[in-house]
This record gives structure tokens, sequence and C-alpha cells, in this order.
């Protein structure tokens, strides 16, 4: 397989990945859409010198965390974030939107946040990357990715206290279904949930 052809495999099997991280650092998908286009097209550059095409999603994420950081410092946002959210589209049922609404709600307090702690959360608790991961993609020491996470952390209780109560609807919630689940196993085996009786 040529060069070519491995890229376009790449851009093919992950570019709906790179989008959705690229989202939550804009906060704007068609700002996103932006990001992930220059952060493939600097990778396509860099295609030849990738040892490993297997490091492309890594050599990529990190393309887009610095062009985003670029973008931040040299404030080429046209449009401005507003602590007001418009008013969501009718949805199909009660679960689309509550579904809305947690991502909206997530989307603000994110957007609260300063450009290196909204990162270090998407790449930490969004994609699930380890400290060291982070720290790599981010070009930093992990001592300032756990700085920099419990900082966001700590502002993220002050700014947007909804998502405590969003957390514990969850957690509520999850322990419903576990209670159901439990009823239901003792329906479907009288013999295990009453002794044989």
């Amino acid at each position: 397989m040529d060069g070519a052809e491995e890229f376009d495999n790449f851009v093919r099997a992950k570019r709906a990945a790179l989008v959705r991280s690229a989202y939550l650092l804009t906060g704007d998908r068609h700002l996103a859409e932006d990001l992930v286009q220059s952060a493939l097209a600097r990778t396509h550059r860099g295609w030849s010198r990738l040892s490993d095409p297997a490091n492309a999603e890594a050599y990529t994420r990190k393309v887009m965390y610095h062009l985003q950081v670029s973008w931040w410092r040299r404030n080429r946002v046209a449009e401005s974030m507003t602590d007001e959210t418009p008013e969501p589209r009718p949805s199909g049922g009660p679960g689309e939107a509550t579904g809305l609404t947690n991502r909206m709600t997530i989307h603000g307090a994110l957007a609260k946040l300063s450009p290196k702690q909204r990162a270090v959360l998407v790449y930490r608790y969004f994609e699930d990357r380890t400290e060291a991961e982070t720290a790599e993609l981010m070009g930093v020491h992990i001592g300032t990715v756990k700085s920099q996470t419990a900082k966001a952390l700590v502002r993220l209780r002050a700014v947007a206290p909804e998502l405590a109560e969003l957390y514990a609807a969850r957690v509520a919630g999850a322990i419903a279904d576990d209670e159901d689940d439990d009823d239901e196993r003792n329906d479907e085996d009288p013999v295990g949930a009453t002794g044989g009786r």
C-alpha cells in the first residue's frame, strides 16, 4: 500500500473521532471541521516522515491541539460564545431532550474553562487518555497535566454547579437501573431468589 492510500484509509477511519474531539476543543461544529481539515493537511504534508503510520492519529491530535492553541492566542474566532444557550429544537422524545440538555450543559461548562484546562479535560475524560498520553499530545510534563486537571475540576465546580446535579441524576439513574435488573433477575429465577420455595 502506498503512502497516499494509507493516508486516505486513515482519514476515512479516524475523521469522525477527530471531529468529535475538535468540537470539544473549539465549542463549534464549523470551527471543529476547520481544525480537523487544517490538522489533516499538516499530517498529509508530514506523512512521509512518520516512521509508523499507526502513530498518525496521535500525530494528528497533537497538531490539532497546537493549532487550536495558536487560534486561541490570535483570537481568530469571529464568533463569541455567550452564557445564554439557544432554545433547543423540538425532539423526538424525552430521552433525546435529556441528551441534548446534558450536551448543552457540558458544552457550556467547558466553554468557561481556559483553553489548556479544556484540552486536558477533553483528552483525559472524553477521550479516556492516560496522563502520559495527554502530556505527550499537549507537549507538556505529566505534572502540568495533573495540575491543570485539578484546577479545571475546581473551576468546573465553581462555574457550573449544574454538573453536580447532572452527575447525581446519572448516578441515581444507574442505581435505579441496577435495582430494576435485580428485580428482573429475581422474577426470572425464583429458585435462586426465594431459596426454592
